[in-house]
């Protein structure tokens, strides 16, 4: 203690000690709460993401039908506006939570009839909240609506940019973003002056509140009784002033709430989308056949694959050597329920066979082949692989046993090593150089500033499409798969440069069923049957000479073919 005249300040300092301590604690405690909130946060976003990721082995269907820029935004938008909840908001709450029940706490003790008060303030501030809440929540759940489509349509706009350019489209394609772009201004908004009522408003019944306390709680002060004095009364209003702030910091958080739970809703609405089925359980297996004719199942890679077969039944497991024999049965199939688009499909490849599709546009070529790996499922039919009806096989090994070239080739951001390695992520180097040497790849990639250690980008732009196509047909070589689907696998080589890898690939298609859907007729004339396709339909089946005779729908697109040559 200090006394008068006296110079010993130990006391005073060792006060100050104790304060510098608990600020200390204080900074301490602050920077440890946020650190938590922090890694909380940001682990549940990359939790969440991972599970979204993981949830994306989806129906082809459902890619058909929704823009991939949406799609994105879930990822990107959707899930920042849950770190936002997590990181600012749902502090806050928790914070506000503790400041009411210690305040109320302390109100209590002073007085029961203006605790009373307060409540009802509180209640009515809290009904005030949620009703504006409520109304705000469909505008901020169009606004996330609107940001995915925002996102959308600058995907499809980076995409298609070469086209924009071609067709000088460049004012209009701003036009249009502009117009989404206004919409989401709008829904923004909306959203946010509803939203932003919700402070205000709170905050003046806050102050409301305070002036009814001071005026009943004068009342009980002066006419006693009540056992309520003046200084209790100053510490109440104090009290009742921290009792609605709380109320009114989590008013302000309202907007992120709200947002947030638009921003969940879209991402359980993705998880919640059913994921692809797949009820198969015959699986594809290395295999060696032995001198009896028997199959046995080995760990080693041999070339040779067997379909490992349980009988449910009889609970025997049996092993079906994989020939590619495939069998259509009377498929019916459309996208939609509404139209169907292959009508009564039978044919029948042998092991070893070359199958050719050949017609008009949209005459259903490509949609056959995208049936035989269950990118869909037939409406009516069977379809057998081997003997067994495909919805018995696993889709994975089902996919595994068919090496595809598409059309629209798609590379991976890394180097070309790393594009032709995809096909089978256990190659070796050779092994995918072999492959390139095999389709005539290996020439062009040679000539690369760094050969195969060359880095490209997604989309391939540093290739020519020719080049990328060449690429993916390395690719599905490296795979060495038992059968093969080739969608136009030469539509982007020039005629000199198809010759040449049509030796490659008919090295690749030796001694396996291969589907080919033809773009040019002259690289289909040596194939073991080829399928005349128009509206969903064989018209016309039969070899090059025998199609030829017939002088039919065959005749005529050849014919007319080496006319365009």
């Amino acid at each position: 203690m200090l006394v008068s005249g006296s110079t010993d300040f130990s006391g005073l300092a060792a006060e100050i000690m104790k304060l510098g301590v608990i600020l200390v604690i204080g900074v301490l405690a602050s920077w440890g709460f946020n650190r938590l909130m922090v890694t909380i946060s940001q682990g549940t976003m990359r939790n969440l993401r991972e599970e979204v990721f993981d949830h994306m082995e989806l129906p082809l269907r459902f890619f058909d039908t929704h823009q991939h820029g949406d799609i994105m935004s879930v990822y990107t938008n959707d899930i920042d506006t849950l770190r936002q909840f997590y990181g600012q908001t749902l502090p806050q709450l928790v914070n506000s939570t503790i400041t009411l029940v210690v305040t109320f706490t302390n109100m209590v003790a002073l007085s029961v009839p203006l605790t009373a008060i307060s409540v009802v303030m509180v209640v009515i501030m809290l009904v005030v909240m949620g009703r504006v809440s409520g109304f705000a929540g469909s505008f901020f759940a169009q606004q996330q609506t609107d940001l995915g489509a925002v996102d959308g349509y600058i995907e499809e706009m980076m995409d298609g940019q070469k086209v924009v350019k071609v067709f000088n489209h460049e004012a209009d394609a701003s036009a249009d973003f502009r117009r989404v772009n206004d919409r989401l201004r709008e829904s923004s908004k909306r959203a946010n002056l509803i939203s932003n009522l919700i402070m205000p408003l709170n905050a003046n019944l806050g102050n409301i509140s305070c002036v009814i306390i001071s005026v009943v709680g004068g009342w009980m002060a002066f006419s006693g009784g009540w056992g309520l004095t003046l200084g209790a009364l100053a510490s109440f209003i104090t009290l009742n002033r921290n009792f609605s702030q709380p109320v009114t910091q989590v008013s302000q958080q309202m907007s992120f709430v709200t947002m947030a739970a638009a921003g969940a809703r879209r991402v359980f609405e993705l998880l919640d989308e059913e994921p692809e089925a797949d009820e198969g359980y015959v699986t594809l297996v290395n295999a060696r056949e032995m001198p009896d004719g028997t199959i046995e199942p080995v760990e080693e890679r041999t070339g040779t694959w067997a379909w490992k077969w349980p009988h449910r039944k009889s609970g025997e497991v049996e092993y079906v050597k994989q020939a590619g024999e495939l069998v259509r049965d009377h498929v019916d199939f459309g996208y939609t329920p509404e139209k169907t688009v292959l009508h009564d499909i039978t044919l029948f490849a042998k092991p070893g066979q070359k199958i050719a599709f050949v017609g008009s546009t949209g005459a259903g070529k490509t949609t056959i082949t995208n049936l035989i790996n269950r990118f869909y499922d037939i409406e009516d039919g069977k379809i057998r692989y081997d003997g067994i009806n495909i919805n018995k096989i696993r889709k994975g090994d089902l996919r595994r046993s068919l090496g595809i070239v598409l059309q629209d080739t798609h590379l991976f951001t890394g180097t070309v090593m790393d594009n032709i390695r995809y096909g089978r992520l256990d190659a070796t180097d050779e092994e995918c150089m072999e492959a390139a040497r095999l389709v005539h790849a290996d020439g062009f990639i040679r000539r690369l500033p760094q050969g195969y250690q060359t880095p490209i980008s997604g989309d391939g732009a540093e290739l020519s499409q020719g080049q990328c196509q060449l690429l993916a047909i390395a690719r599905a070589a490296v795979a060495d798969p038992p059968a093969l689907i080739l969608d136009e696998a030469t539509s982007s080589i020039d005629t000199r440069t198809e010759e040449i890898v049509a030796r490659g690939m008919d090295a690749l298609m030796a001694g396996r069923t291969t589907l080919v859907i033809a773009h040019r007729l002259s690289t289909v004339k040596n194939a073991d049957c080829i399928m005349v396709m128009e509206q969903g339909r064989i018209i016309e089946r039969g070899n090059h000479d025998e199609l030829m005779e017939q002088r039919g729908r065959y005749w005529q697109l050849y014919t007319g073919d080496k006319v365009g040559e």
